[in-house]
């Protein structure tokens, strides 16, 4: 439920509210918007509390959300969230774009300063590479561990971007929490129920991949986990889905940015990389990504593919990811947008 208060309710009306909401066994979620102030009752709906609440001075009326996800929805927050990273230093969301790129994984640090010197000149504003690589052969790669994190931080702080890696278990997140700015939720790790609300405990925010067969609900009810701890910061990514197709190494779902956004105030960004697994075919999805009014892309680019550790194949070179960023800011120039 939602308990929308008067434009001319007072501190202490606001406290009472507050104090009341949680005698009848709800958590609330105070949000002063520009123009009115909101409480989110977070717990089971029921008509009595509904009746309760709209008695107390200075509210207004109770509405009751109908959507599975609550906090994630339109319904509790109308305006676009906007997710702050590294500090404020960028911000996804209401018209700022999140340009991410890097390597798929940290593999050396020589390796990783080289190409975030490319991203960073081409005008990419977040650092990304596992440090934990999610593989399907036990025998592969797997990542350099907390000495990539260290990496990571590192050149992140040399070339003054903030930094987003992976977090796969519930035992990594105090580590990731010390050295990065954002978590990755995976798509494999996307209904992790245990590592959401690991995440959600944090204040950091948090990058949230669709799931390979997931639905737009799906991915809604995943960030509903990270919200209801009280992480506000939550940034959807549409990375694909499986399909019968085979050309491509996912089907991109393009019709899931403008579905996720009429549904929630949440910001969502897109994949092209792991969508498509093909460079010739990224910088057109990118582009389209954006042109969707997506919140963002968030592309692997490495400056040897076929010495990469891990996604070599579906990397673009660094002069190629630097043309793609000289079209993207001339369409985020026509749209509004603003990359920070």
């Amino acid at each position: 439920m939602i308990v929308v208060l008067r434009t001319d309710v007072s501190e202490p009306q606001i406290n009472h509210v507050l104090e009341r909401v949680q005698e009848l066994g709800f958590e609330p979620r105070l949000i002063r918007g520009e123009f009115r102030t909101i409480v989110g009752l977070i717990g089971d709906d029921n008509k009595t509390a509904a009746g309760a609440l709209e008695a107390i001075p200075g509210v207004e009326q109770v509405l009751r959300i109908l959507k599975p996800f609550k906090m994630a929805s339109r319904e509790f927050h109308k305006e676009d969230s906007i997710v702050p990273v590294g500090k404020g230093k960028v911000r996804i969301g209401g018209g700022h774009l999140a340009m991410i790129a890097g390597p798929c994984a940290v593999e050396s640090l020589e390796g990783l300063r080289a190409i975030a010197g490319h991203v960073k000149k081409a005008g990419a504003n977040i650092l990304r590479g596992g440090a934990f690589k999610p593989r399907t052969s036990p025998y592969a790669f797997q990542g350099m561990g907390e000495d990539g994190l260290k990496i990571l931080r590192d050149v992140g702080d040399e070339v003054d971007m903030p930094v987003v890696t992976e977090v796969m278990d519930t035992r990594q997140v105090p580590l990731v929490e010390k050295w990065a700015d954002m978590f990755q939720i995976g798509a494999r790790n996307m209904q992790n129920f245990d590592l959401l609300k690991e995440v959600g405990q944090t204040r950091k925010p948090v990058l949230l991949k669709r799931g390979m067969s997931a639905t737009v609900k799906d991915l809604l009810m995943s960030a509903e986990y990270v919200l209801a701890e009280g992480n506000p910061n939550v940034v959807l990514c549409e990375r694909g889905v499986r399909s019968f197709e085979d050309s491509t190494r996912n089907m991109l779902d393009m019709s899931a940015v403008p579905n996720v956004k009429g549904q929630s105030h949440l910001p969502i960004i897109v994949d092209p990389s792991h969508a498509t697994g093909r460079p010739d075919l990224i910088p057109s999805m990118a582009m389209a990504s954006v042109a969707a009014k997506a919140d963002g892309v968030h592309v692997e680019v490495h400056d040897c593919p076929e010495k990469a550790f891990s996604d070599g194949p579906q990397a673009l070179l660094p002069p190629q990811f630097a043309s793609l960023m000289d079209d993207l800011r001339k369409l985020a120039t026509l749209l509004g947008r603003t990359i920070d």
